[in-house]
C-alpha cells in the first residue's frame, strides 16, 4: 500500500513542499476545485425529506428504496480517532484532544518515519510551550498521585515538609505518610487521588489500518500556496489533502466521520464527499398526485476506485492556532467552529464532534454552521488579521517620514474598543504558513468568481507586506553606505515570531535572501528557539534555489550561531528580526494586549488554583495546579530538574533513545538544543554586544523590542520600524 500513495502526507509544517501541476482552477478537471461546481445533495437529507411519505415511498416499484451502507451509522460517541498528518495542527490537536479524553484511542498517523520516531522520543519534532507535558501524559499514561486540595500557605522562610499546606509533591515524595492519606484518612491530611491513567495518544507510521479502525478521522495535512501550473502564486495546492482524502476513502469504515482541519478553499467539503461517497442524481416521478424525489445512486467514473455504496459524512473543522500559543489556543479557545451538511445525519456527526471538544471546551463557544461557511470564516479570520498588520505597517512609514512614533499611534487608536490593540505591532511584515497562503487563496476564490475588485483590494495585503520586509532591507543599506562589502551582519531572530520554532514564511530568510546579493563579509543568525542545523540547511537551500549568482557561494556567506555574543561579535550592524524577550532591554516592556478571554488569564498559573470544586478534578484542573507548582520555588531547599518539571509525580520515565539515536548526538555534540527543554533566557546583556561590536555600532530594531535610549548610552545607533531615524 505504502509504494502505491507517493506523498501521501505531506504534514502541516513542510516548509519545501514540492509543488504540483494538478489545477485547482474552476474550469480544472482532476483536482479539487473550490468554486463554481453545482452542489450536490446529501443522501440523508432526501431520505429525510421523504420520512413523512415513508408508507408511499417504501416501495417504488417493485423495489424497495436502497440507503447506503453506513448512511444511518454515524457514531453518536466517538471511541477511536485518526488524525492523518503529525505535524504542526495534527500533532498538538491530537495531543490535546487525547489528553482531555482518555477514553478515546486517539492515533496520529504520517509517512514520514523520522517525525513519528521524534513524536514518540523525548526529541519531538516542533516546540510549543506546554507540549511536553501534554503528549507525555497522554502518550506514555500517567501514574497514581494524590495532592492536598488547599492553597499553599506557608512562606518562603518554611522548610518544606509533609505538612497539611504541602502537597504529595512538595514534600518530596508519594510517602506512606500520603499512601495513608488519599481520601482524607491518616496521613497528613485529607488529599485528593489522582487516579492511574492508561496510554491512549500513539503516533504511528500504519496508516491504513489506524484509518479502518476510526470512528472520526481528521485530515491535518499541508495545503500549501501553488508555484506551478494554473493559479500559480494564489491557488492552493490540493495534491497532499486530494492523496489522503483517497486513501481515506479506500480504508475508513463505513459511516465514519471525515473532518477537514486543513485549511481548504471554500466548498471543499462537497468535493470531498464527491471522493469518498456516492454522488445523488434524482429523478421526479409521481406517486399519489404527490411530486417527489426518488433517489438513484451512482458512482462517478472518475471516483470508481473508491467505494461504492458507502456513506460517510464530512464536517469542516477548522483550526485557529497561533504558533508559540497553540496549546493555550487548544485549552482556552474563543471559539471551535464546526460546518456540516444540512441534513439529519451532518447535525448527528457535528454533534459527535462536538462532545469530543465538550469534555474542556465549554459548549456556548461551539459553534456550528454549514460547512462552507466554516470553511470561508478560517480564509476570513486569518486574511482580516493579515490585514490589520499591512495596514499598520503602512502607518509606519508615514511614521518614518513624519517623525510620528507608531507605538504611540497604535496604543492610541487601540484604546477605540471598535478597534482595539491586537495586531497592531509595527514591523517587518507576517510570516508563518497561515496568512499570506490564506490571503492569496481568498484572492484567488475572488478572481475565480469573477470579482476583480474583491481579489485586488486583498491582494494589497500581501504586497504591503512586502514593501514592509523591503523598506526595512533598504535601510539597512543606506544607513551602511549603500555597500555591505567587508561586513558582517547579525541577524537576531529565525522564527517568524517568538517562542516557537515555525520558520516558514519567515522575515528574516527574506532579509538574508536580500542583503546576502550585497556580498557582506558575513550573515551571522542566532535564535534562541530554532535547531540551528535546521536553519542552517533552510537558509542554504533557499539562497541555492534563488537562483543568485553566487548559489553555493552564497550559502557559505551565513553562518548559524548557538550564543547570541559569538554572533555578535565583531558585527557592524545587528538586525532584530524576531521579538523574542530576551532581546528586550530591561526597560523596554512588550506591548499590553488584553485577554482575548477570561480563560485564557486563569491558564497563566501565577496564582494557586486550589481548592477545586470538583470532587474528581479534570486533566485541565490538573494542568493548572501543574503550571503553579512548577514555577520557580522561592525557598532555599534544592530542588531536582525532575521535581521541577513533574511537581505532581505523574509521568512515567520515558523508554532510552535507540544508542544511535541521531537527535541525541546532536545535542550531546552541542549542535542542536532540545525543542522542550528551551525555556526564556535571560535578556541580553546589550553592554556586553556593544563593548565587541565594531563602530559604529548599527541596531536595525525590526520588531520595536529595544529602547533607542537605552542602547544609545551604550554607544549604539538605533533605526526602529515607524520612527524617524538618524539617517531620515
Amino acid at each position: 500500500m505504502s509504494n502505491a500513495i507517493p506523498s501521501l502526507v505531506d504534514s502541516e509544517e513542510s516548509m519545501l513542499s514540492e509543488g504540483s501541476t494538478a489545477p485547482t482552477t474552476p474550469d480544472g478537471s482532476l483536482s479539487f476545485s473550490p468554486v463554481l461546481r453545482p452542489m450536490r445533495n446529501h443522501m440523508d437529507g432526501l431520505v429525510e425529506d421523504l420520512a413523512g411519505l415513508t408508507g408511499k415511498v417504501g416501495l417504488v416499484g417493485s423495489s424497495r428504496l436502497a440507503l447506503p451502507q453506513g448512511a444511518a451509522s454515524i457514531p453518536q460517541r466517538v471511541r477511536n480517532i485518526c488524525c492523518v498528518g503529525a505535524g504542526y495542527v495534527g500533532g498538538p490537536t491530537a495531543s490535546v484532544i487525547a489528553f482531555h479524553n482518555p477514553h478515546i484511542k486517539v492515533s496520529v498517523v504520517d509517512r514520514d518515519a523520522t517525525r513519528i520516531r521524534r513524536w514518540n522520543s523525548p526529541h519531538p519534532p516542533i516546540y510549543e510551550p506546554g507540549l511536553g507535558h501534554i503528549v507525555r501524559i497522554a502518550r506514555d499514561g500517567s501514574r497514581q498521585s494524590a495532592f492536598l486540595n488547599e492553597p499553599i500557605r506557608s512562606t518562603a522562610s518554611d522548610a518544606p515538609s509533609c505538612t497539611s499546606s504541602t502537597s504529595s509533591s512538595e514534600c518530596g515524595s508519594f510517602c506512606a505518610e500520603h499512601a495513608g492519606g488519599v481520601g482524607g484518612v491518616g496521613g497528613c491530611g485529607g488529599l485528593t487521588a489522582i487516579p492511574a491513567r492508561q496510554a491512549n495518544l500513539h503516533f504511528t507510521t500504519e496508516v491504513a489500518e489506524r484509518i479502518a479502525e476510526a470512528d472520526l478521522v481528521l485530515i491535518a495535512v499541508n495545503t500549501p500556496t501553488k508555484y506551478r501550473g494554473a493559479g500559480a502564486g494564489r491557488a492552493t495546492d490540493m495534491t497532499s489533502f486530494e492523496a489522503v482524502t483517497a486513501v481515506v476513502a479506500q480504508h475508513a469504515r463505513p459511516g465514519a466521520i471525515i473532518v477537514e482541519k486543513s485549511t481548504v478553499p471554500c466548498r471543499t467539503a462537497q468535493l470531498v464527499q464527491e471522493t469518498v461517497s456516492l454522488s445523488t442524481n434524482k429523478r421526479k416521478k409521481h406517486i399519489d398526485n404527490d411530486m417527489i424525489e426518488v433517489v438513484t445512486l451512482t458512482l462517478p467514473k472518475k471516483m470508481a476506485i473508491h467505494r461504492p455504496g458507502v456513506h460517510f459524512e464530512i464536517l469542516s473543522n477548522p483550526e485557529f492556532l497561533a504558533a508559540g500559543t497553540a496549546v493555550n489556543d487548544l485549552l482556552y479557545p474563543d471559539r471551535v467552529l464546526i460546518g456540516s451538511s444540512a441534513t439529519p445525519s451532518g447535525h448527528r456527526a457535528a454533534e459527535a464532534l462536538a462532545l469530543v471538544y465538550a469534555a474542556w471546551v465549554p459548549r456556548k463557544r461551539i459553534v456550528t454552521t454549514n460547512a462552507w461557511s466554516s470553511e470561508l470564516a478560517k480564509l476570513v479570520a486569518n486574511s482580516m488579521l493579515a490585514q490589520r498588520v499591512s495596514s499598520i505597517n503602512s502607518i509606519a512609514a508615514i511614521c518614518e517620514r513624519t517623525g510620528a512614533d507608531v507605538g504611540e499611534v497604535s496604543a492610541a487608536i487601540g484604546r477605540d474598543p471598535r478597534i482595539g490593540g491586537r495586531f497592531l505591532q509595527a514591523g517587518i511584515g507576517f510570516g508563518g504558513s497561515c496568512f499570506k497562503k490564506d490571503v492569496l487563496s481568498l484572492t484567488y476564490l475572488a478572481e475565480s468568481l469573477g470579482l476583480p475588485e474583491v481579489a485586488e483590494y486583498w491582494a494589497q495585503v500581501v504586497k504591503m507586506n512586502e514593501y514592509a520586509r523591503d523598506r526595512f532591507s533598504r535601510r539597512v543599506l543606506r544607513c551602511l553606505n549603500n555597500t555591505l562589502v567587508g561586513k558582517k551582519l547579525t541577524v537576531l531572530g529565525y522564527a517568524f515570531k517568538k517562542n516557537t520554532s515555525d520558520t516558514r514564511e519567515s522575515p528574516a530568510l527574506e532579509i538574508i535572501r536580500t542583503l546576502v546579493e550585497e556580498g557582506p563579509r558575513e550573515i551571522a543568525v542566532f535564535d534562541p528557539c530554532c535547531n540551528p542545523i535546521v536553519v542552517r540547511e533552510e537558509i542554504g537551500r533557499a539562497l541555492r534555489r534563488g537562483g543568485g549568482s553566487g548559489d553555493d557561494d552564497d550559502a557559505a556567506l551565513v553562518r548559524v550561531y548557538d550564543s547570541p555574543y559569538e554572533a555578535c561579535a565583531d558585527s557592524d550592524a545587528i538586525l532584530i528580526a524576531t521579538e523574542f524577550d530576551e532581546f528586550r532591554t530591561a526597560q523596554q516592556k512588550p506591548a499590553a494586549v488584553a485577554a482575548a478571554t477570561a480563560d485564557a488569564a486563569a491558564h497563566q498559573a501565577e496564582v494557586d488554583p486550589r481548592p477545586f470544586e470538583r470532587l474528581e478534578p479534570t486533566e485541565l484542573d490538573l494542568l493548572r495546579l501543574h503550571k503553579f507548582l512548577e514555577q520557580p520555588d522561592p525557598s532555599p531547599s534544592p530542588s531536582t530538574d525532575a521535581d521541577a518539571q513533574d511537581p505532581l509525580r505523574r509521568l512515567v520515565p520515558e523508554p532510552a533513545c535507540a544508542a544511535d539515536c541521531p537527535d541525541c548526538r546532536a545535542e550531546r555534540g552541542g549542535q542542536a538544543s532540545l525543542h522542550e527543554a528551551y525555556r526564556a533566557r535571560e535578556r541580553l546583556d546589550w553592554a556586553r554586544i556593544a563593548y565587541r561590536m565594531r563602530k559604529p555600532r548599527w541596531v536595525f530594531d525590526g520588531r520595536n523590542v529595544v529602547d533607542p535610549a537605552v542602547l544609545g548610552r551604550l554607544g549604539m545607533r538605533v533605526e526602529s520600524v515607524g520612527r524617524q531615524g538618524l539617517m531620515s
